[in-house]
């Protein structure tokens, strides 16, 4: 049968406005206006593209398989759980009140509560981040757990996987979860030899498109952990990679080391990873006692991501710059925010409070940067300080709320650490940790050029056009 170009152009015409009034009908369920209004533009712009993009990466419903995991994650465990709430410390002083909804909050969203006597370090210079963590690993006595979105095939990856066969050579026992988009190198290269040496490599997030876990290619395990014998771990900004390994990039991070009974917190969350990822449940073994409420700190333990009802970072972050009543500073390196984080800090502003962004003047991604330099004129009229930090390319995460709060960890202040990758929070109430803190925030002052509006105002047409066209696609960058 012949069929001429006219009939096949109608075909094309009929199927695509199919596809436009079909998907004006699904694309709103389940989403926010913002990535609505991106996966509309997108569809209707190009319907057959939206449309293979939309079955890739767009819907918001979890596969089957993972909700199974999810729904018999708390029996399997249980113990672990347990073992949380048993180190769980009553304050040893009275909260106040903005403390005490921030801690309710951040318990509801998390499932953690706010446990006492723990210990904080700060770490700042990239190689002694890493020195203390092989430290920490070579003194290991019974198991070492590292989850990281990247974990490198460099010098700095090749020192740690040393320190983790030293550890299996004592009989320590040795897990790794590394993102399967992050580490896909490290997955190809380093993980034979890892689990040749004992090393139980695993991935996280494996895309399938088809088969029985099938999982959408978009979404990540963005967290960075580290836990040695249940008493010490690490959190925040860093990946198992040379600070160099972007061409013409410096990368300069922010870590905690804590020790104490949130601890055990961090373990809950590595082990929440490793069973829905490999369907294994780690055993509570009742870590040595020694340490456990050394310090004078109180802390809380926040994950986040698409595994959860809500978005728990945004949430947090949202309502504390709420209850801000002094001074708000955020380090992000990636700044793509949603309307209710846009709304909250010209709202802080409004109440007289001081708002800061300390943000990179390059980006290493440059769909990402443009999208992120949108955002700066409308921020500078509500009364935003914007600081771009030219020393190294920050990608420090961490936010503080006057003089007792902080947050650090490895979420960004965009919308795909909000809704699309598994992220993971400390919160620190204590004034102490707030003012070391603060004292990084002032060396980073020093490297940075404050943004002044009339200067940026008078950028050129063609930044500015991409910039808008950046911002357009933000929510589903």
């Amino acid at each position: 049968m012949h069929i001429d170009a006219s009939t096949i152009a109608w075909l094309i015409v009929i199927s695509e406005w199919i596809i436009r009034l079909t998907m004006l009908i699904v694309i709103p369920v389940q989403r926010t206006p913002d990535a609505a209004k991106a996966w509309l533009l997108l569809v209707f712009f190009e319907p057959w593209v939206g449309l293979l993009l939309y079955v890739l990466i767009g819907r918001p419903r979890m596969p089957r398989w993972r909700r199974r995991q999810l729904s018999s994650l708390g029996a399997a465990l249980k113990p672990l759980e347990e073992q949380c709430r048993a180190a769980a410390h009553v304050p040893r002083t009275e909260l106040a009140a903005d403390v005490a909804d921030a801690v309710r909050l951040t318990q509801n969203l998390g499932h953690f509560p706010i446990v006492d006597g723990n210990t904080v370090e700060l770490l700042t210079d990239y190689d002694a981040i890493v020195d203390r963590l092989v430290h920490d690993i070579d003194a290991a006595r019974r198991e070492v757990h590292l989850l990281f979105y990247i974990f490198g095939t460099d010098d700095t990856a090749q020192r740690v996987v040393a320190a983790l066969t030293r550890a299996r050579q004592r009989g320590v026992c040795c897990r790794v979860l590394m993102d399967a988009h992050g580490s896909r190198h490290a997955l190809k290269i380093l993980a034979p030899h890892m689990r040749a040496a004992g090393i139980d490599v695993r991935a996280a997030c494996s895309v399938g498109l088809f088969g029985r876990r099938i999982l959408r290619p978009d979404l990540r395990n963005h967290r960075k952990i580290a836990v040695i014998d249940g008493v010490t771990a690490y959190t925040g900004s860093l990946n198992l990679v040379d600070s160099r390994f972007v061409q013409g990039v410096v990368y300069e991070e922010l870590v905690i080391r804590v020790t104490g009974p949130v601890v055990r917190q961090l373990q809950y969350v590595f082990a929440s990873d490793w069973f829905i990822e490999t369907g294994e449940p780690l055993q509570a073994d009742a870590p040595p006692s020694e340490g456990l409420t050394d310090g004078f700190a109180l802390a809380q333990t926040l994950p986040s991501g698409p595994d959860f009802a809500r978005h728990n970072n945004q949430q947090l972050f949202v309502a504390l710059i709420h209850a801000a009543r002094e001074r708000i500073v955020i380090t992000t390196p990636y700044f793509i925010p949603d309307e209710p984080l846009i709304q909250a800090l010209g709202t802080a502003v409004l109440r007289g409070v001081e708002v800061h962004l300390i943000l990179s003047e390059r980006s290493d991604q440059r769909l990402v940067g443009w999208g992120q330099r949108s955002y700066y004129e409308d921020l500078l009229e509500a009364g935003v300080t914007i600081h771009l930090y030219r020393h190294n390319f920050l990608h420090a995460k961490h936010m503080s709320v006057d003089d007792h709060v902080c947050m650090i960890g490895s979420s960004n202040m965009d919308i795909r650490s909000f809704v699309l990758n598994a992220e993971v929070t400390l919160i620190l109430y204590d004034r102490d940790v707030a003012q070391n803190l603060r004292l990084e925030e002032q060396r980073y002052y020093r490297h940075c050029v404050q943004l002044d509006l009339d200067r940026w105002r008078q950028r050129p047409l063609r930044t500015r056009l991409a910039e808008m066209f950046a911002r357009l696609l933000s929510p589903l960058l």
